[in-house]
């Protein structure tokens, strides 16, 4: 899933408008196997029947991140994958935490948890990501992102490998936010990767991919510091 926004909608916000579906990294390689062994991939199922995906970050035994705009009926997350449908442990979804103030209309708070009835198992291709905090809240310099699927703009066939691909994050006027990073460029996330880590300084999850204008060549990220508060309640509590 990955959200699109609309050039003439710039005016006072990004406006992100269309959901589409099958994972896209642009401009990246294939990961070393299993050397991102935090990421997950969401399936989501609707009333329609039809699964769809999304990225996301284990970032404890029972819990994984992903986007606000994942919000699915049910979900499948798996774990320990490197090429789609090899070698991975899939667990349901005992429940979901969108944030409380996430805004359809212009994807604010685009952050969800996902909690596991039962523990994951960690082991060398299953471990969970260290989160930034507060004191991480400076603008981090080198970044990479991760996905599975097609690799071409022209083609939504998803990649059977996890790819991945470095980011530079801007002060881009169009992404004032306290709340938010952005990326600029043609290599970065795109259709289906929304939920995936913004990975960055000292290995540590910096941002959620939330949605992207390709007319910019701008891609948005929930900024995890400024939620962690909110992360660690959800935890703790549940």
């Amino acid at each position: 899933m990955f959200l699109y926004c609309d050039l003439a909608a710039l005016v006072l916000v990004l406006t992100f408008y269309r959901q589409a579906h099958a994972g896209k990294i642009i401009g990246g390689h294939e990961a070393a196997a299993h050397s991102r062994p935090y990421m997950a991939l969401v399936t989501l199922q609707y009333d329609n029947g039809k699964p769809e995906f999304c990225g996301g970050v284990l970032v404890s035994e029972y819990f994984v991140i992903t986007a606000a705009h994942c919000k699915a009926k049910s979900y499948e997350v798996c774990l320990g994958m490197h090429r789609y449908g090899k070698n991975s442990s899939c667990l349901s979804v005992e429940q979901d935490f969108p944030h409380q103030e996430y805004n359809n209309g212009n994807h604010t708070n685009d952050i969800m948890l996902l909690k596991f009835p039962t523990k994951a198992i960690f082991n060398k291709n299953v471990q969970p990501i260290v989160l930034a905090d507060m004191g991480d809240n400076k603008l981090p310099k080198k970044c990479v992102v991760a996905g599975w699927g097609a690799t071409r703009k022209d083609d939504e066939t998803m990649s059977l490998k996890l790819k991945e691909v470095n980011v530079t994050l801007t002060h881009d006027p169009l992404c004032s936010e306290k709340n938010e990073y952005c990326s600029k460029g043609e290599e970065g996330p795109a259709q289906g990767d929304s939920g995936g880590p913004l990975v960055c300084e000292d290995g540590k999850a910096f941002g959620v991919i939330s949605a992207n204008s390709p007319a910019l060549k701008l891609t948005k990220y929930t900024k995890i510091p400024y939620y962690r508060e909110w992360i660690d309640e959800i935890m703790k509590q549940n």
